[in-house]
């Protein structure tokens, strides 16, 4: 079964008011932000389609013949599509963020669902009771942050940030080195940059926003991380987290480089246009460069405290299909690229294409069924297949249930 999707925009304020319309070939005269493009069953943002003339949810059809469209090692262990997959148009940094693994989902769900908290309110932590490991894959140059950097890289960013800094800030900036210094230094130092006052959070903000050029010059190896810090602190004036560029890992990608992010890993997406895929929820504790609400106590909770570098995963130049490799059991990505010859992705089991360059012509030659995607179009591809073909001239991403893949892993590209 091949069906072409209508899918859900969310309109976030870091989104973009151009990636995502040019792309799907639409207007946005009012220049409204347009973050996420959600392809999936997710209650938050489910896809539609056209089905004998009439438009209808795809969790409707699905529901209908499971069977038939997840086939039956999708169905008997997930029950639905295990997978939530998007377009992702940061133009704006996106706030710190974790995600639970699924003992902790389970867990948060059913606690706030006792205590009453409705699904929209602010003060929610947990949407459904799902994990939400993600995979991103960059469809330009992106920049972000993932992961804890070693206590020693931390440190020595900290006494570099300081050194310029006035004495208060500077008695600030030594108290986070020296617990970072002790026992659970990495908990002990994030509980203490949340915990510090509001006088010293907006002298921290005043000061990195302003010392950026002074420290460029006096520490150009840390560039970046200055003007991160700055960016940051320009924007949230009383938000501590603005100095994460010196506790978390600063990477750069280049068109179709991926990084996997496992539960428990703090990372923002700071800028950039690329596809996401995940497990099938929503659920985000917060940790600094939003307004909106952070449970400090339950991110605690959920983070994991170690070391964590991403690798970047790389696109081999001129491979007609890769997997990027992961550790997800609910999806795997793929990125095909046509040229003369068809292409037969190995891929089992229900899958969504999306088509960013071009256009693709797929195919399941047992039933004669084909589909024309152009850019910024998509479809869902049911399980019910031997084969499926594509070809013409396009750069399509293809998101399917959990598959090792034959992706290389290449060094971390660290700023």
């Amino acid at each position: 079964m091949l069906l072409k999707l209508q899918n859900t925009v969310k309109h976030y304020e870091w989104g973009s008011a151009e990636w995502i319309p040019a792309v799907t070939g639409q207007d946005n005269p009012q220049k409204i932000p347009w973050a996420e493009l959600w392809m999936g069953l997710h209650p938050e943002g489910p896809s539609q389609t056209v089905y004998r003339g009439e438009v209808l949810p795809l969790s409707r059809l699905i529901n209908g013949n499971p069977r038939s469209f997840l086939g039956r090692t999708v169905q008997e262990k997930y029950g639905g599509l295990p997978f939530l997959f998007k377009l992702l148009a940061a133009e704006k940094p996106l706030s710190i963020q974790a995600h639970p693994n699924l003992s902790q989902a389970k867990e948060g769900w059913e606690r706030e669902e006792r205590a009453g908290i409705a699904l929209n309110a602010p003060e929610r932590n947990y949407k459904d009771a799902n994990h939400k490991p993600e995979i991103l894959c960059a469809l330009g140059p992106f920049t972000g942050m993932c992961g804890f950097r070693e206590p020693s890289e931390i440190e020595e960013r900290l006494e570099c940030f300081s050194s310029p800094a006035p004495a208060n800030v500077r008695e600030t900036l030594q108290s986070l080195r020296s617990v970072l210094r002790g026992a659970d230094g990495l908990r002990a130092f994030l509980t203490a940059l949340f915990a510090l006052d509001t006088p010293s959070r907006r002298l921290l903000c005043r000061y990195a926003l302003a010392g950026a050029e002074v420290l460029g010059g006096k520490y150009p190896q840390y560039r970046d991380e200055w003007g991160l810090t700055a960016s940051f602190a320009g924007i949230y004036r009383e938000d501590p987290a603005v100095i994460a560029p010196l506790y978390l890992n600063c990477i750069n990608l280049e068109k179709g480089d991926a990084v996997y992010l496992p539960a428990g890993i703090l990372h923002a997406y700071v800028k950039g246009f690329g596809v996401e895929l995940m497990a099938n929820s929503d659920n985000v504790l917060r940790g600094g460069l939003t307004g909106k609400h952070i449970d400090v106590d339950e991110l605690l909770k959920i983070l994991l405290f170690k070391p964590f570098k991403p690798a970047i995963l790389r696109l081999e130049p001129d491979t007609p299909f890769y997997t990027y490799p992961s550790e997800a059991e609910e999806f795997s990505l793929s990125v095909l690229r046509g040229g003369k010859n068809k292409i037969t992705p190995d891929k089992d089991g229900p899958c969504i294409a999306v088509v960013t360059e071009g256009k693709a012509s797929l195919a399941v030659p047992e039933t004669g069924e084909e589909l024309s995607l152009v850019r910024g179009e998509s479809a869902f591809i049911g399980a019910e297949r031997d084969t499926l073909s594509v070809s013409g001239d396009f750069c399509l991403y293809l998101a399917g249930t959990g598959d090792s893949g034959e992706g290389r892993r290449e060094h971390e590209d660290t700023c």
